[in-house]
């Protein structure tokens, strides 16, 4: 069944920071808590209808091209990862049972429980290394192929129809993120149409309409646990407003993707159940580290202290968040939560930059509509500088080719990540060779740094390691993360087992398994 969604009258808001489309065996994610009134037994029965954002015409179940939000909800209702990121971004075992690596931790041992796809046939080896071989071809533009990298697909192999092993280009202790990674689902050996897709998820497939809605069923054979819910309906409506407009209408039960200024109008007056995904995205600038004026760490420090980290999230994420302390992955496994919360403080900014020789700098600040809030958190912190004297000019750029012009070029960029782990995050932005090294943050030593933690078994050890780096990075980085944003959805009061610890796409976002209607 399609519905049709009407907006209600937009309100005039300062929009939210999302996500962008973005790991240890022992479980680290938390259990889903209920929205609503707590204390309801889980009950089975009833079709739950869930609206997103949505990418018009051209969408697909081929979960290997999730791109969109919505597109990692559908995957996650049919596919199934052999791993996916827990509330801390570790890894939690999902399709494997486990994984043991060899004493160089070059090659990977990862034995898979006992699952089967929707047709009854069992998930095996030969499934993981074509899926995975599909994922990683060069002819195609699969999202997860980056994360893949380090495997040497063509000479691992399948060890018997349970186990697969992994031989990679290099150690890498945190190899369970790469099974982790997002879009790297499991699919039958041999898949190419997806037009009535089979996966081992917890529902089945019913019906699609690409840009309209999925219905799905539930698999009451899921190799953990049919699902509380008969039935799935995953909705679309862009603009936020028919969202919310959805569900206040009794259109749809779960509505994603909200504006902190519709949460705050709607909260605690009974009519929906708000959730806040905390530390869902992480907000701030980039300084080229390689050009003038940021090339000399004192003036990057300096800009550390002009921010003042409350009003940025108060004023550009309308409150929705917490303070960042120029450090990525805030609540995430192995985060420097040791050091010490930076603060503004004007006069030691005025004195680096008198050190530096650049008293009276003026400076352009590139920034752009692409994501909310960073037209207003440009702003805040042009006004922010002016107290030190510096001179921030803002420059707003196309939201098409944005992030592609900040890459490369320019000093000093508005930027957002979405939740992935630390090492992730060091080894796709802060490497030499990095490809989306946007602080152009190039030191052999910090290298080498990385390469130590991913040769070291020890856990307390490699976290000592990446404890180092970000010591450094706090002190010398080119990243000013000045918050870290709520991701906020809402329910209907009668719906039950919504994560409220989750940040957006790891395993208990959009865990409609676990959810029931009371």
């Amino acid at each position: 069944m399609t519905l049709t969604l009407r907006p209600i009258p937009r309100r005039t808001v300062l929009l939210a920071s999302a996500a962008t489309l973005g790991a240890a065996a022992c479980s680290r994610a938390a259990a889903p808590t209920a929205a609503g009134a707590g204390g309801d037994l889980p009950r089975s029965g009833g079709r739950l209808r869930a609206v997103f954002a949505g990418g018009g015409t051209n969408e697909t179940l081929d979960p290997h091209l999730a791109n969109l939000f919505v597109d990692a909800a559908r995957a996650k209702t049919l596919y199934d990862k052999l791993a996916d990121s827990g509330s801390d971004l570790a890894a939690v075992p999902r399709l494997a049972a486990g994984w043991e690596p060899n004493a160089t931790l070059d090659v990977w041992t990862v034995r898979l429980r006992k699952a089967a796809f929707h047709d009854g046939r069992p998930v095996t080896a030969a499934d993981v290394l074509y899926s995975y071989r599909r994922i990683a071809d060069p002819k195609k533009a699969f999202r997860a192929r980056a994360s893949l990298e380090p495997i040497d697909l063509a000479a691992s192999r399948a060890v018997d129809p349970a186990t697969v092993e992994f031989r990679l280009k290099r150690p890498y202790a945190e190899f369970p993120n790469v099974l982790a990674a997002f879009g790297a689902y499991v699919i039958p050996e041999g898949t190419q149409e997806f037009t009535a897709p089979v996966g081992s998820g917890p529902f089945r497939f019913v019906s699609f309409k690409p840009g309209g809605s999925l219905l799905v069923r539930r698999n009451p054979d899921y190799w953990e646990g049919a699902p509380h819910l008969d039935e799935l309906e995953l909705l679309v409506a862009n603009e936020e407003s028919a969202r919310i407009g959805a569900l206040l209408g009794g259109q749809a039960d779960y509505a994603h993707e909200l504006h902190p200024a519709t949460a705050r109008a709607h909260e605690g007056r009974g009519r929906i159940e708000v959730v806040r995904l905390r530390n869902s995205a992480m907000q701030g600038f980039v300084m080229k580290t390689d050009r003038p004026p940021f090339d000399d760490p004192r003036v990057r420090k300096a800009f550390f202290l002009l921010a003042d980290r409350k009003e940025l999230v108060d004023g550009a994420l309308s409150g929705a968040g917490e303070i960042g302390n120029d450090l990525f992955g805030k609540g995430a496994q192995y985060y420097a939560a040791e050091l010490p919360q930076r603060t503004q403080d004007l006069d030691r900014a005025r004195a680096l930059l008198k050190e530096a020789g650049q008293e009276g700098l003026k400076v352009t600040l590139d920034t752009s509509p692409v994501a909310a809030g960073f037209v207003e958190a440009a702003g805040i912190l042009k006004e922010q500088a002016a107290k030190a004297g510096v001179t921030v000019e803002v420059k707003v750029g196309n939201k098409d080719t944005y992030w592609k012009d900040v890459l490369d070029g320019g000093v000093l960029a508005s930027y957002r990540s979405g939740a992935m782990p630390i090492e992730a995050h060091l080894s796709q932005r802060l490497l030499s060779d990095s490809t989306t090294n946007a602080t152009h943050w190039r030191h052999p030593d910090f290298d080498e740094l990385y390469r130590q933690a991913q040769s070291t078994r020890d856990e307390p050890a490699r976290a000592a390691l990446y404890g180092r780096m970000q010591r450094r990075l706090h002190e010398e980085g080119g990243f000013l993360i000045w918050g870290f944003a709520d991701w906020i959805v809402a329910t209907a009061p009668k719906v039950r087992g919504v994560s409220r610890e989750a940040p957006a796409n790891t395993l208990d976002w959009a865990r409609f398994d676990r959810v029931w209607l009371a």
